[in-house]
């Protein structure tokens, strides 16, 4: 498939995102979000898209979907039907109902969480949302949930992993965008995997024997039934990459394949090396032996215009004097 035609596939549908949606910073000001032809921006109330109603559930597993596809982690992706190939996130919910005990007829309390990291039992994923800030909680319809979504417009730009969402690129900047998105998703782009101290990766004796503890002992130190963690006392000699300290063996922690298995995270620790942001849905940059969010790694390797955000994938653009780049023809006022 030529690249034109790959662009044109990608387009299909795509309208600009989070038009006419309110705006978070102005609040009654704004008659809703109406876009620039190419700043990021509301031409009404001048604030950013991610300062108005983020888009929907559906627009960002498409994105998240597109970002992950053809990398190792396709298999967190699913196919469209009928959508010729493209792929949407298949984002892991988690829904827990608890029994509200009065003296009337037994109601339940349900909460749900927008995202859960995959492949746990539901005891792990609920001890890792424990260990989270509350308002940092992806719990639906509070501002944790808001928080998460604002994230990955910021961490994780659509125009940063597809053309086809890009202004106006010439045919050779499209094909450098092209080769640049691809050649980081096969040697940067990651994952996290949430886990207990221990027991991510490769399932050696000798992993499961790094603590000192046989098999029956690990088992014995995991999660009560209740899903609880108590005060986290028990320590194990495996410690955190980013603060050092030591992580708790009945706690969960986050690994990075492309950083190797025997570095961890503790959940808050798992951040950006550049913006300290907690990076969402898990989705990391590993470069020169350190976190990245999507945003902080693309402006490490390519330059970011100042005027439209995208980066530039040209050697033509405008440099600032205090060293902010710009398009050429967004070197403006």
């Amino acid at each position: 498939m030529d690249l034109s035609t790959g662009m044109q596939k990608m387009s299909v549908g795509q309208q600009p995102v989070g038009r006419g949606a309110a705006c978070l910073t102005c609040k009654g000001i704004c008659s809703g979000f109406q876009p620039h032809s190419w700043r990021k921006a509301c031409v009404l109330c001048k604030c950013s898209q991610e300062d108005h109603g983020p888009s929907s559930d559906v627009e960002d597993d498409r994105k998240m979907g597109r970002l992950l596809a053809d990398s190792r982690y396709a298999h967190l992706t699913t196919k469209v039907k009928g959508g010729d190939g493209l792929r949407v996130y298949k984002r892991n919910r988690m829904i827990i109902t608890n029994p509200v005990v009065s003296r009337k007829d037994p109601t339940f309390n349900t909460i749900t969480y927008d995202w859960a990291p995959p492949g746990l039992t539901q005891k792990l994923a609920i001890l890792y949302m424990e260990l989270l800030p509350e308002g940092k909680r992806p719990v639906t319809g509070t501002e944790g949930a808001l928080y998460r979504r604002r994230q990955l417009m910021r961490q994780l730009p659509v125009y940063d992993h597809d053309p086809a969402q890009c202004h106006t690129l010439s045919e050779a900047e499209a094909k450098a965008m092209t080769l640049f998105v691809q050649s980081y998703k096969q040697e940067v782009l990651g994952v996290g995997e949430v886990a207990l101290p221990g027991e991510a990766g490769p399932k050696d004796e000798g992993a499961k024997q790094k603590n000192g503890k046989s098999s029956q002992e690990q088992q014995e130190s995991r999660p009560t039934a209740n899903g609880t963690l108590g005060d986290c006392s028990k320590k194990s000699q495996y410690r955190c990459d980013r603060c050092g300290e030591l992580a708790a063996e009945d706690g969960p922690v986050v690994y990075a394949e492309r950083a190797g298995y025997e570095r961890l995270w503790h959940p808050t620790c798992f951040v950006c090396a550049e913006c300290g942001e907690a990076l969402v849905d898990l989705v990391y940059f590993w470069k020169d032996g350190v976190l990245l969010c999507g945003r902080h790694y693309c402006q490490r390797e390519r330059p970011r215009c100042n005027g439209c955000d995208e980066l530039i994938f040209t050697e033509d653009y405008q440099l600032g004097a205090d060293g902010l780049a710009w398009h050429k023809d967004h070197f403006c006022c």
